[in-house]
């Protein structure tokens, strides 16, 4: 009769436990919610699932999505703003910092590990740390996270199979030396006709990621302290573009630079991908998320004509090595309704969901995702093996300090002194001065 009387007091204890904890997909049934997001192959595959959402929460949203040489201005807006948006498309970057840095964006993590709002099936854990950490950062509350990822990319090799068979016989580069020579064989041999390469070669801040790649390739394995990345030696003040692996990362960049077009210091990402896209460019090294769009009917000449691989190593065998950067979703301090907010961020970036997404633009977040068959058979097998080996060793290309960006720009003007002629000592002399005296 104990015993029995023991089982139900216990059976009793469990159940108002479980109840207490229990988490509801209903729970904020009634509410509406606004997403501020850019127009973007993730808010395609977005837009696609918010009617489910809807059905299975009872949450409204509304979706405000801007092109996104206007969204960023305008979620700064959002962010300061006395009421803002209860989610927001979320660049897992200097610019996120500078955000957390002016107390803008909302810490997520008191919702992952609530049980009454999240599901138990969410499992953070499927994000590499390498990309949760991305938005961890120094000087905030211990592991917070203020985004989610939603895409990510790193930073590979793409060819044109045809110009290859044309111009090198059918062979690819072993390493990084061979790449530069082999692009700039074919715009010798084309007599200029076609690009060895296409590169970002514009003069803005923003090609810092693409640059991290080629840097990282070149820096191996050695470790560099957060949150000076690899280009400080652990102080603000100790600037190091002058080390033989930043120096050979730079000339590596610079030197694909030099096979491209004529008009290269015009080239941001959208004309680089255009060029590949249509058949002028025999390489491109760039982020792996325009993979999926070389398939396309978009881009009738690379479709079914694109090889992959990543960045080739510096030595012949050796290991290769990349950057990445991602988009995510979060929300600000000012968001409204901040838990349906948050259903709506975990409900499109769980398992489920992410396998859905990820079809739209080919760069899914979770480990798991690149083990799922619906989101694997939607992408070229070549393109998902290139990509699964730079996850291997990819390494965040964000420097967590406020206003990075003018070094960033810095260093693509020490990469354009390269091109233009000047010896990497020289330029990274400058570069380092420079730095130096910010």
């Amino acid at each position: 009769m104990k015993i029995l009387k023991l089982f139900l007091i216990v059976t009793s204890v469990l159940f108002s436990f479980n109840a207490a904890n229990a988490f509801d997909w209903k729970a904020h049934s009634g509410k509406t919610i606004t997403i501020l997001m850019n127009e973007h192959p993730v808010l395609d595959g977005i837009r696609s699932l918010i009617p489910q959402f809807e059905a299975d929460t009872g949450i409204k949203v509304k979706v405000n999505a801007l092109a996104e040489d206007l969204y960023f201005d305008r979620m700064e807006v959002n962010l300061r703003a006395p009421k803002g948006a209860d989610a927001h498309f979320c660049p897992m970057d200097a610019t996120a910092f500078n955000q957390f840095s002016d107390g803008l964006l909302q810490p997520l993590n008191k919702f992952i590990a609530n049980p009454n709002l999240t599901d138990r099936d969410y499992d953070i854990e499927d994000f590499p740390a390498g990309f949760l950490n991305a938005t961890n950062f120094p000087g905030g509350p211990g592991s917070s996270y203020y985004c989610i990822p939603m895409s990510f990319e790193s930073y590979i090799v793409f060819y044109n199979k045809e110009l290859v068979n044309k111009y090198l016989d059918g062979k690819l580069p072993e390493t990084m030396d061979e790449l530069i020579a082999m692009a700039k064989k074919v715009k010798a041999d084309s007599g200029g006709d076609v690009a060895g390469a296409a590169m970002r070669g514009l003069r803005t801040d923003t090609n810092i990621d693409t640059i991290s790649g080629l840097v990282f390739n070149a820096w191996g394995d050695r470790s560099f302290d957060a949150p000076y990345g690899v280009w400080f030696d652990g102080d603000w003040d100790n600037p190091r573009l002058d080390d033989p692996a930043i120096q050979k990362g730079l000339s590596d960049y610079a030197g694909l630079m030099q096979a491209g077009p004529s008009d290269i210091l015009s080239y941001n990402w959208n004309e680089a991908g255009n060029a590949f896209c249509n058949g002028q460019a025999a390489f491109f090294a760039d982020a792996s998320l325009f993979g999926p769009w070389f398939e396309t009917d978009d881009c009738p000449v690379s479709k079914g004509n694109t090889g992959y691989m990543a960045l080739p190593p510096q030595e012949k065998g050796g290991t290769s090595y990349t950057a990445n950067w991602q988009w995510g979703i979060g929300m600000g301090a000012n968001a409204q309704e901040k838990e349906a907010g948050w259903y709506f961020i975990q409900y499109m970036t769980n398992k489920a969901s992410e396998a859905v997404i990820g079809t739209f633009h080919g760069g899914a977040g979770r480990l798991s995702t690149w083990e799922n068959d619906s989101y694997t058979s939607t992408l070229n097998p070549d393109y998902v093996s290139a990509t699964l080996e730079s996850m291997k060793t990819v390494r965040t290309s964000v420097v967590p300090v406020k206003d990075f960006n003018k070094y960033a720009l810095e260093i693509m003007d020490v990469i354009l002194d390269i091109h233009g002629g000047a010896s990497s000592e020289d330029a990274t002399a400058k570069g380092n001065a420079n730095f130096k005296a910010m």
